[in-house]
């Protein structure tokens, strides 16, 4: 682990109520795509080269915390419950899908689960609270893998014999770690692509599920849904495009209003978009390879904030929005709202 302190901050001008990105200074090039963030003070991220990040203090200092034995692992996703806790997911097929929990701020980290199965491609993992969460992998033999964890320590095989069957060709992607989400005491969705873009839903932590047809571009290897997130337990918003044609707009944008039941489309983001994120009840931000797009009206109408790469967002309210995307690019959404 080395520490390196933040020495100054780029901000970049937007016309969205005084909106800006501050980007973070921090020694290294690793892609991020996994983004916790705990709290105004404490945010994690993870990606490629076994990195993890980590700040106590709101930005100020990040650690850059490289995983044991795990330089060649690309951490998609990162769950943390404070500045000790936090899972990781690397993706790949066969053992290169791992998860690994520290304790202790990122001194040490447990691996607790390796993929052993050849056909496996495991994309995200979420949580309901700090020892009950769920991961999954792309489709094998026509339905999606599920791991169960009830103690935060061990994962075992969840039953996916309820859940519909996958699309030949339909899968999810591992670009945010948003196409898993646990919310409220027992919700959990699934978003995919390729062949189909659709979302699977379970009402009791997956052991029961259904499936909605949403109107997001499909049909591609690169096309779908790339990010879901959810304001209560009946609004949300899932986002994605085809990350072949970044700047492409099309069908792009979807809400629902009965728990993920049905989906409408939306428009007004400004190209493929990979990570979605509720800062309050009205204010939304999109971003991606094109740029970020903020909503200050619920999704009805969008501005472009910039055209920087970014992979993943997430916010704890208006104080605490961050970003992350390619060559350790990590950024903190500064606006009067």
């Amino acid at each position: 682990m080395k520490i390196c302190g933040v020495i100054f901050f780029l901000l970049i001008s937007t016309t969205f109520s005084g909106a800006q990105w501050q980007k973070q200074n921090i020694d290294t090039k690793a892609s991020l795509r996994g983004l916790a963030v705990v709290s105004e003070k404490v945010i994690w991220a993870s990606g490629t080269g076994g990195t993890v990040l980590r700040t106590v203090d709101g930005g100020k200092n990040w650690s850059v915390i490289l995983v044991p034995e795990a330089d060649k692992l690309d951490f998609r996703d990162i769950e943390a419950f404070d500045e000790q806790t936090a899972y990781i997911l690397s993706i790949g097929t066969g053992d290169s899908s791992r998860i690994y929990k520290t304790t202790d701020g990122g001194k040490t980290w447990k691996l607790q689960f390796k993929n052993d199965n050849p056909k496996a491609f495991f994309d995200a993992l979420a949580f309901w609270d700090r020892t009950h969460g769920i991961a999954m992998s792309d489709p094998v033999d026509g339905r999606y893998l599920l791991l169960e964890t009830s103690d935060g320590e061990t994962w075992k095989p969840l039953d996916n014999s309820k859940m519909p069957a996958a699309k030949d060709g339909e899968a999810a992607f591992a670009a945010s770690g948003t196409c898993l989400l646990a919310q409220g005491a027992n919700n959990v969705f699934l978003i995919s692509g390729g062949a189909d873009a659709r979302v699977f839903r379970s009402t009791d932590r997956g052991r029961n599920w259904t499936v909605s047809d949403t109107p997001i571009t499909k049909g591609t290897a690169g096309s779908g849904i790339f990010s879901i997130a959810m304001r209560d337990q009946s609004n949300g918003v899932i986002v994605g495009g085809n990350y072949e044609k970044p700047d492409e707009v099309n069908t792009n944008l979807a809400f629902t209003t009965d728990g993920g039941k049905t989906w409408t489309s939306g428009k007004g983001l400004n190209g493929y978009r990979s990570g979605v994120a509720y800062i309050d009840k009205k204010t939304l931000l999109a971003v991606g390879a094109s740029g970020s797009d903020l909503s200050a009206d619920g999704g009805r109408t969008w501005k472009n904030l910039d055209k920087e790469n970014y992979n993943a967002v997430q916010s704890k309210g208006r104080r605490a929005v961050w970003a992350v995307g390619a060559n350790g690019l990590v950024s903190r959404l500064i606006a009067d709202f």
